[in-house]
Parts: C-alpha cells; structure tokens; sequence
C-alpha cells in the first residue's frame, strides 16, 4: 500500500515539475486558423455550371496550461450551413500519451482525417465523403511509441449522437473507434482501424486497412474500407480509394506544382434510413471515379494557397440510375486559402 502512495505522489511530482519548467516555454495566447475553398464546376454531360463557397473554416487552438490544450473550429459554409466541427480538451501529461474529451473526429481511416487544406483533390474520396466520415462526441485516448519506427495507437467511446444531437440523447450502447498508424523507413505508412457507428436507425460496423509512400516528390497511397450493418439489414459496402500524386518545387512565389490521379469505388451503400417496406434505402449506388488533375501551390506551410484543376469521370454499373449533377461527369477549379 505504501509503495502504491508513494508512486502517486511520485508521478504527481513528475507532473507538477514538467509543467512549472514549461511555464517559460509556451504562451497562452490563443491561435486562429482558417481556410476558405471556393470553386468552379462545370458538368460535362448537362452544360450546367455553378460557383460554390465549400468551406469557410476557422478554429481557434490554445493552451491553458502546459499540458491542457483545447481546439474549436466551426465551418461557416459547410456547403451553405453553419456548422460546429470541433470542440475539445485535451490533457498531454507526456510527449507520448494525451487524452481528449468533447466532439472530435473519431479515429479511423486515412483519407477522412484530411482537413480541406491538406486534400490533394477538389472533391474527397468517397470513403471519406460518404462511407467512412465521422464527427462525434465522446472521450478518447492516444500513444505513441518509438523513434526510427514509431507507432501511434489511438482509441475512444462515443454518443453516436453527434453534436446537434447530444442534448437528449441517452444511450445503453456506446459506440467505439480504434485506429493504429505504423511508419516504416521513415517514408511508410500502414493504417488499420476498425469503428462501431450509428447512420440513422441503424448500427454499423467498419473495418480499414490503408497505406501510403510519401518522399519529397512522390505521395502514393491505397484504402480499403468494409461496412456491415447489424443483424445484415444492408448488403456490406466495399470502399476503396488509390491515387499517386507528384510534386516539382519551383520558385518562391510559385512553390510547386503537382500532378495527380486517382481512382476510387464505392458499392451500394445506404445511410440508415428505412423505407416504407421496413427496408434500408440505397441512398449512393455502385460507382467508379477516375480522377485527374494539377495542383498549383503558393505560399508556405501558414500561409498557404492552393489553385486545383480536375476532371473526374464517373462510371455508374446500373446505367439507368438517376444522380445528382455533383456526382456526375465534370470539370472542377477550385482556389484553396489557409493561415
């Protein structure tokens, strides 16, 4: 019993120290981003054009003490709504291990934990726009291991409710997310994450395996997702998202230019909301992506700006299937800001 005070008072020492000798080395003033992305489109198959505002972000980043930091962002035109993205604490009592409590993006893929600034294309792929996408409320915890060979593991429960929903929503089954990150020879990443969710009425569950080489000039990656619904109310979804992206430095003012592809694939997926059969609805139906583009980049890493041109040709299995103009055949240009 004496050792296990002993060691409470120890850690609790260790801690106290570690955040009176950081007292020096950080502020307290709080940091604002933002990014703003706005766009052309011009449907090859219609004629239509349109200009959009996609997003409107802007986060304010902070630290409070050492080792208790805390993240807002809200995106003022999330395709015209107003919505709160994040909202967390966080607690890092060591470089290694941090715990995080509030609405967050939950750990799993690859592809959806790009914010707007960091995509490398003008539209998302589809795992990360309509299968594997998730914000939620809840707790989680992260760690990480290793220098030549890190490791990062990162887990948390969540509501399922979201944060518009959160108020009134009690529930006797939390959701979960589990994701690990290993990188290899310093240029490898290998991702696998599994997550329990709620779409709509229904409970899913996701498994994701992906990897990507990145070096100064090459970024290739791969990501395969899987969906089941519980109790087989929906036929499994298959994801999977590949792409190669090459990059020229150039001058100060122009930093680089990038030339990229992309092909990605989604089945039959529903997002949880039953018929007047009692059946789940197909909400996006069987669909090929082929994806090319340029990217010109200005600036620096805090003050960045992107200027992106694509041309993304869809391939639908069911050729009699009704979509919407976005998600058909289309010429996009789209001018990205971030500070």
């Amino acid at each position: 019993m004496l050792s296990i005070k002993t060691f409470l008072i120890a850690s609790a020492f260790i801690i106290f120290a570690h955040t009176a000798k950081s007292e020096n080395s950080f502020s307290y003033i709080p940091e604002i981003h933002g990014t703003l992305r706005a766009k052309y489109e011009l449907s090859t198959q219609t004629g239509k054009n349109r200009f959009e505002v996609r997003n409107a972000r802007i986060s304010v980043t902070g630290k409070i003490l050492p080792i208790i930091s805390y993240r807002m962002e809200a995106d003022l035109c999330d395709e015209g709504a107003i919505k709160m993205l994040d909202a967390y604490m966080r607690a890092q009592p060591g470089y290694d291990l941090k715990f995080t409590i509030g609405q967050m993006r939950v750990p799993f893929t690859i592809d959806a934990h790009r914010g707007p600034h960091m995509q490398y294309f003008a539209n998302r792929s589809f795992i990360a726009k309509q299968v594997g996408n998730v914000r939620d409320v809840g707790a989680s915890i992260g760690w990480s291991y290793g220098e030549k060979t890190p490791i990062i593991l990162e887990a948390g429960i969540f509501n399922g409710s979201g944060l518009v929903k959160q108020k009134d929503y009690w529930t006797s089954s939390l959701n979960y997310s589990a994701k690990v990150q290993a990188f290899l020879m310093r240029h490898i990443n290998v991702t696998l994450s599994v997550q329990k969710a709620t779409l709509g009425q229904v409970n899913v569950f996701m498994y994701d395996a992906g990897c990507y080489f990145e070096s100064d000039k090459w970024h290739i990656e791969a990501e395969y997702l899987r969906k089941h619904y519980k109790a087989d109310a929906y036929n499994p979804v298959n994801a999977f998202n590949a792409f190669t992206a090459y990059r020229i430095p150039l001058s100060k003012k122009i930093s680089s230019i990038s030339f990229l592809g992309r092909y990605d694939y989604m089945s039959n997926h529903s997002k949880g909301n039953y018929n007047e059969s009692g059946l789940l609805t197909t909400d996006d139906p069987t669909r090929h992506r082929i994806t090319c583009g340029i990217t010109l980049s200005l600036g620096k890493s805090k003050l960045q700006a992107d200027v992106r041109l694509n041309y993304e040709q869809y391939l639908y299995e069911n050729k009699s299937v009704i979509t919407n103009i976005s998600e058909q055949n289309k010429i996009v240009a789209e001018f990205v800001c971030r500070f």
